[in-house]
């Protein structure tokens, strides 16, 4: 009789599936690298610009829903801090 341990079914079905899962998930991280990255740094300055442009129409709701006038372009806005207190 042998001192060997064989795998059960359900161990060498677990072996299998946990290759598989690395295998893709190297086959995932190198197309992330490969294709998404570059596209990311390529195009990120023009992502930026658009969140600011939405972050910009948000405060401005934000401005009108409170009563207050939103600042002109370039001009610095209120600090809360500044306000005297009621």
């Amino acid at each position: 009789m042998a001192n060997e341990n064989p795998r059960r079914p359900w161990e060498e079905r677990r072996h299998e599936a946990g290759a598989r899962i690395e295998e893709d998930v190297r086959d995932f991280v190198r197309y992330f690298n490969d294709e998404i990255v570059p596209d990311i740094r390529k195009n990120g300055s023009e992502a930026l610009r658009a969140a600011a442009r939405e972050l910009n129409r948000l405060a401005q709701r934000m401005d009108e829903r409170a009563g207050r006038t939103p600042p002109s372009p370039g001009e610095a806005p209120e600090d809360p801090k500044d306000e005297p207190k009621p």
